[in-house]
């Protein structure tokens, strides 16, 4: 979960699964984690809803042993 200072200047990352905080230093996460929303549409119980979430990698890590199928992973190249 994301806080923002009254100027739109990242403050605090809390992991949503386990509440641990994040490292932020001058408005930028400095640790990995997996971070996104979705906009619930048509044909949802959800529809018009948008859902944001927060993972630690740990927290990452547990989630996705679970799935059926496995996450698709190659390397990347580029940074940003």
């Amino acid at each position: 979960m994301k806080k923002y200072s009254e100027v739109n200047e990242l403050i605090e990352v809390r992991c949503n699964q386990c509440g641990r905080m994040l490292k932020v230093e001058n408005g930028v996460l400095k640790e990995g984690a997996f971070c996104t929303e979705v906009a619930f549409g048509y044909f949802s119980t959800k529809d018009g809803q948008k859902h944001e979430i927060d993972l630690c990698e740990d927290c990452y890590d547990r989630w996705v042993k679970g799935f059926k199928l496995p996450v698709r992973v190659w390397e990347q190249t580029e940074f940003l």
